[in-house]
């Protein structure tokens, strides 16, 4: 199996099918990390394309990626948090002109029943600060902790410091 850098490599080269098998490869994991980011499936999957459509504009720009699953993520991350940043936007304009409090739209996430142990797990994380929460979805979605660093402009070290402190509190609150 061709690496992520060295298909990012023949994308740059003109290859677009090397932009089909990161897209196979990418799309559900980076799905799943964008929607744990946005409630709304329609919003994630609009991230989610902008995120690819990212990989041909940087290949216009002729950008060439040291760990490429990292930088993926970080652009899927930086949309989300922009993404949020516009429905916020948005809530208050809104709330101005209408002169009255909003709540944002609350939307289930799911309705199938799940194991106790699972229900409990995502009430912990749901509990967990945004950086531990956030911390806890890349980790989820399958990055190393060097990647993770990459990702969030942090070193290394604070990333284990981060993951320790948000075991702890996940052991915490499934105990309670």
């Amino acid at each position: 199996m061709r690496s992520d850098e060295a298909l990012y490599e023949q994308l740059l080269s003109g290859d677009l099918s090397a932009f089909d098998a990161l897209y196979e490869r990418y799309e559900r994991p980076l799905f799943g990390f964008i929607r744990k980011h946005l409630a709304d499936a329609q919003e994630a999957e609009d991230v989610l394309h902008d995120t690819f459509l990212a990989l041909i504009r940087e290949h216009d720009e002729g950008r060439h990626a040291r760990n490429f699953k990292a930088w993926l993520y970080q652009v899927a991350r930086h949309l989300c948090l922009n993404r949020r940043r516009s429905e916020r936007r948005a809530a208050r304009a809104l709330a101005s002109v209408a002169h009255a409090p909003t709540t944002p739209p609350r939307q289930p996430e799911g309705m199938l029943l799940r194991q106790e142990t699972a229900a409990t797990l995502r009430k912990s994380v749901a509990c967990l600060p945004e950086p531990l929460a956030e911390l806890y979805a890349l980790r989820a979605g399958g990055l190393s902790y060097a990647e993770i660093a990459e990702v969030l402009g942090i070193p290394v070290g604070t990333v284990k410091s981060r993951m320790h402190q948000m075991v702890g509190r996940l052991r915490e609150e499934m105990l309670i």
